[in-house]
C-alpha cells in the first residue's frame, strides 16, 4: 500500500505543479487576473503524464514489482488450495 500511495501521491503532485505552472504563465503572458478551467487542466493532464513517465519511472516500477509479487503469492496460494482439494 505505500507504494501505491507514495506514486499516487507523486502523480498528484506533479499534475499540481504542471497546473500551476501553466496557468501563471497564462497569467503572465495574457496579465489577466484570471484563468480559464478547462483548457489549463487538460494541458497539465497530458504534459504530468508525459512528466511522470520519465520522472516517477522508480516510484512506478516498485509499485508494480510489489503488485507482481502479491498477485504470485496469491496463484500459489490458489495453486495449492486446488491440489489440496483435488487430493481430497
Amino acid at each position: 500500500m505505500k507504494d501505491f500511495a507514495t506514486y499516487t501521491l507523486a502523480r498528484l503532485g506533479l499534475f499540481v505543479a504542471s497546473y500551476a505552472i501553466i496557468a501563471g504563465g497564462y497569467m503572465l503572458v495574457t496579465r489577466a487576473s484570471s484563468v480559464p478551467i478547462l483548457w489549463p487542466l487538460l494541458l497539465a493532464a497530458a504534459v504530468s503524464a508525459v512528466a511522470s513517465y520519465y520522472l516517477l519511472r522508480g516510484p512506478r516500477e516498485r509499485f508494480a514489482r510489489r503488485v507482481d509479487e502479491r498477485a504470485s503469492a496469491a496463484a500459489r496460494r490458489f495453486e495449492a488450495a486446488r491440489a489440496k482439494e483435488d487430493e481430497d
